[in-house]
């Protein structure tokens, strides 16, 4: 029984570790000289820095062509709506009009900007979509990738208002 237990918490800590190095390596990096001032699909100017220095700010990075996305923008919605302050970008995902007719149709109202071309991802070295960057005065307070629950967002967004 002994030896069982050692051996899943081997292969725990085993996981833990890839799964670490893995995120660590997909997640997004802030560029050199961040371009964060951004027009949404309502022509409302973003300035994401700013907004920053007041709360933190959860960028997301994500595509209504990413299956993974299916599973978590419902949060970030949820987030949103509870006053959680988000600027998502679509990623490739389709012509502004388009767009704006998949948030409709799945009433998100969360700050969404068309990357049409990818540019503002590559900029950020994005690798895979969702993901994720928790933006506090200006600089990245947490970058992750990948299905995120709610609580854990919601946990990793607490911890950066606190540090």
């Amino acid at each position: 029984m002994k030896k069982s237990f050692t051996t899943i918490v081997s292969y725990l800590v085993i996981f833990l570790l890839i799964y670490g190095v893995i995120n660590w390596w997909r997640a997004p990096a802030m560029p050199q000289t961040p371009q964060l001032l951004y027009q949404d699909r309502h022509t409302n100017t973003t300035d994401v820095i700013a907004q920053s220095h007041d709360t933190p700010i959860l960028l997301y990075f994500w595509g209504t062509w990413c299956s993974v996305c299916t599973l978590t923008t419902p949060h970030i919605q949820t987030l949103h709506a509870d006053g959680t302050p988000i600027v998502s970008i679509a990623v490739t995902s389709a012509s502004t009009a388009e767009l704006s007719t998949y948030l409709t149709t799945h009433n998100y109202t969360f700050i969404t900007i068309n990357d049409l071309d990818g540019a503002i991802f590559n900029a950020w070295q994005g690798k895979v979509t969702p993901s994720f960057v928790i933006l506090k005065d200006g600089k990245v307070q947490q970058s992750f990738t990948g299905i995120t629950p709610l609580w854990l967002l919601k946990l990793r967004l607490y911890l950066a208002n606190m540090g």
